[in-house]
């Protein structure tokens, strides 16, 4: 099968239009040129033997810690062996005045004490994989395919080798010594090869410019490392020509190895938006939050008045998925999918989060033009004419549409939001009472028929007699007063019958696919969150510890975990699980209200 490093063992770099995945071991694995969205050039995640990849460590036995440089997303990796150490700095480099290249991946080779022979292999594969286009030029290796090029520079890292349609050299770095290795990716333009002095410049601007971005983070609350490290995630899948911000930067890894739960994830979820929007302004992230407002409300618009659950990154709404069959896929997860088919389902629950957003931006004083008013209206009358229709929920289930409690939930919040905005707003007196009356319908409709006295708790769907942990986002999105009986029940059996110590699963009833699923980790944070809403603190707080300590060594989480390994599951790094980190830690710092 090849070698495949566990999920838990990456960690990321990126430049704010792409994203890479390097192992423990050195090599990269993932990265997609241009964009984040783009194919790939290294897929070993996702097939080892054809997926090509970026390898660079020891020649001989060795172990390595790493750490990614206080405050930045420029990773450290430290190689010792029997003869000495080294540091290898990993970095995607950040524009300069220079302009070019379009897209620049450095690594640094500095010695540490004695002498450690390295060596490095390069197999770029475009296209996920289909095609190998390596040939020399000059001194540089090159590959290109179509409009797409990359070059492999190098300096002090040995004469490049060609065979079995990769690239590679030997090297030794004695104690104060430096080798530099990159990647430089060109598209529709000549590849510009730089000089040494500019690759070492924009490294080192790169880890500078992490330093001031984080240094103006405004959280001062417990657990900071951990949300600072989670902030610099999030900017990581900002896209930065957009303000888009995606969900992860991977497709395909399998919620359950060897089964077909697996998505791509590489697009803005509508559904994310509130959380987003939330999390950037409780740290201070003024820019961001604006620019991926006006995101959301521009690709929004292009669906007036119905909402697409997710978007490309550009805003576009069309994300057809297909299957990419000559992809082994992760320790042999297939089908390897791009393009995700959720974006057509009937997901009610979205209109509730870009309303909370809107809501939570005017709040804060930020101005929403008429135009802004008049398309949330839409959508508010969306909600109020559509309520009713069942739909497929949170999770995306592939199966019959149900009535599912949260969804209903959040047409509740849109439409509460809606009037609350109205009241400011050149909003009619009329649609503003049609939409409390509609909630007040709705209310009634999830008190009635989504409410379980058996378990004192709201269900998955109406008729059910089952849970499932977005009720959760019921006392976070203030559906209700997050101390009332019925939340604090809801929460209560949540934490009974889901969870598994510091761990909680979605739900336990079926959801059209085959095979099981690991633990969905932003589920912990949330309960974590609901548990601070009400009132019960140092439960939460507990909770919130047990849960961070599950953090791979540089603080990042996949979407699941496996609950009995421990394991890492799903897309790797999941933007829901470091917003809800952030999320859960300004609750339980805020003063009791």
């Amino acid at each position: 099968m090849g070698r495949y490093a566990p999920i838990r063992d990456y960690a990321v770099i990126g430049d704010g239009r792409t994203v890479a995945l390097v192992a423990r071991d050195g090599a990269i694995d993932w990265l997609c040129l241009p964009n984040m969205d783009s194919a790939s050039v290294f897929a070993a995640v996702l097939d080892a033997e054809r997926g090509g990849t970026f390898e660079l460590h020891p020649t001989q036995r060795y172990e390595a810690q790493r750490r990614y440089r206080p405050g930045t997303n420029v990773l450290e990796t430290t190689f010792t062996t029997a003869s000495g150490s080294v540091r290898v700095t990993d970095a995607m480099t950040l524009p300069d005045a220079n302009l070019v290249p379009l897209r620049e991946l450095a690594r640094r080779v500095e010695g540490l004490s004695g002498r450690v022979a390295m060596e490095w292999r390069a197999t770029p594969r475009f296209e996920y994989g289909k095609r190998t286009c390596l040939e020399r030029r000059g001194e540089i290796p090159v590959a290109a395919h179509g409009s797409d090029g990359v070059a492999f520079p190098s300096w002090g890292a040995g004469t490049p080798e060609y065979r079995d349609g990769g690239v590679g050299g030997r090297f030794e770095v004695t104690a104060g010594g430096r080798a530099l290795l990159s990647l430089i990716a060109a598209r529709d333009e000549p590849l510009v090869l730089p000089p040494r002095a500019h690759v070492e410049s924009r490294l080192d601007g790169t880890a500078a410019f992490w330093e001031r971005w984080s240094a103006r983070l405004t959280y001062a609350g417990p657990w900071r490392d951990a949300v600072v490290r989670s902030a610099l995630a999030l900017k990581l899948l900002v896209f930065a020509p957009s303000g888009a911000i995606a969900a992860a930067p991977t497709t395909s890894l399998p919620e359950a190895i060897g089964g077909e739960r697996n998505w791509d994830y590489r697009y803005c979820w509508i559904r994310d938006s509130s959380f987003t929007i939330e999390a950037l302004l409780q740290l201070g992230c003024r820019d961001e939050a604006t620019s991926f407002f006006w995101w959301f409300m521009h690709a929004t618009r292009l669906t007036r008045p119905r909402l697409r659950v997710l978007y490309r990154l550009d805003g576009g709404p069309d994300v057809p998925e297909r299957v990419l069959d000559h992809l082994s896929g992760y320790r042999g997860s297939r089908p390897v999918r791009v393009g995700n088919a959720a974006a057509g389902q009937l997901q009610l629950d979205t209109f509730g989060e870009l309303l909370d957003a809107a809501f939570g931006y005017a709040r804060r004083g930020y101005r929403l033009d008429r135009d802004t008013v008049r398309h949330l209206a839409d959508l508010a009358d969306f909600v109020a004419d559509h309520w009713r229709d069942p739909d497929t929920g949170i999770w995306e289930v592939r199966m019959e549409p149900q009535h599912f409690t949260e969804s209903k939930a959040m047409c509740w919040v849109a439409l509460d939001r809606a009037a609350r905005l109205a009241e400011a707003s050149h909003v009619s007196e009329r649609r503003r009472a049609r939409w409390l009356a509609e909630a007040a319908a709705i209310r009634a409709f999830i008190d009635e028929r989504c409410w379980s006295k058996r378990l004192g708790s709201y269900v998955r769907y109406a008729g059910a007699d089952e849970l499932d942990a977005s009720l959760l986002l019921m006392p976070i999105m203030r559906y209700d007063d997050p101390t009332s009986p019925r939340l604090t029940g809801t929460i209560e059996a949540v934490r009974r019958e889901l969870s598994r110590g510091a761990l909680v699963y979605r739900y336990a009833g079926e959801d059209g696919l085959t095979g099981a699923e690991g633990v969905f980790v932003c589920c912990s944070f949330w309960l974590a969150e609901a548990l601070a809403l009400a009132g019960r603190r140092d439960d939460a707080a507990r909770s919130m510890d047990a849960a961070l300590a599950l953090a791979n060594d540089v603080g990042l989480f996949s979407e699941e975990l496996d609950p009995t390994s421990g394991d890492f599951l799903g897309n790797f790094p999941q933007g829901l699980v470091h917003l809800s980190i952030i999320s859960a830690a300004a609750a339980i710092a805020a003063p009791p209200s």
